[in-house]
């Protein structure tokens, strides 16, 4: 069974198929997770880079969500002495897949933009729905002279026991 809807690019009907199953959407899903996966280092790159031409040694980036929403709370940069140093305000480029778009996308992001935008992607991968219910906290910490992102992850749980007998 196919559907006839608009293409506003040339007014003629697109055909999409239907139904959807579970398998297609799975399949897109997985598609858009590799593909994020492959950007992920010259992603990273760019990110190191800027934070190793302005002597940061070390990013921790704390995160908290719970009940349907969640966020980032702080990005602090360090130097290698371990003191706080402000992080650098300068744009860099980052490689983004849209949902929907079949072609990435390379956008210019402030540094701390493109922190965030590696955080979410790795929740997103790790630990999808991070924020729901109890929800989850922790803290990203990026190693620049390693060139490594290490995530610590808490996830809130609610346990419930209950016993019943009959005797």
């Amino acid at each position: 069974m196919a559907n006839e809807t608009n293409n506003p690019a040339t007014s003629e009907p697109k055909l999409i198929a239907l139904p959807v199953t579970m398998s297609d959407i799975v399949a897109e899903i997985e598609a858009e997770t590799s593909r994020r996966a492959a950007l992920r280092p010259a992603n990273k790159s760019a990110v190191f880079a800027a934070l190793a031409g302005a002597g940061v040694a070390t990013v921790i980036v704390s995160f908290d969500g719970y009940g349907d929403s969640g966020q980032i709370e702080s990005i602090e940069a360090r130097d290698a002495a371990n003191a706080n140093v402000p992080l650098p305000y300068q744009t860099i480029s980052i490689v983004a897949i849209v949902w929907g778009q079949s072609a990435p996308d390379s956008r210019p992001m402030t540094l701390s933009e493109a922190i965030e935008h590696l955080v979410y992607d790795a929740l997103s991968e790790t630990h999808g729905g991070w924020e729901l219910n109890e929800g989850a906290y922790g803290e990203f910490v990026f190693d620049v002279p390693t060139q490594e992102i290490r995530l610590d992850y808490h996830e809130r749980i609610t346990v419930t026991e209950f016993s019943s007998h009959t005797f």
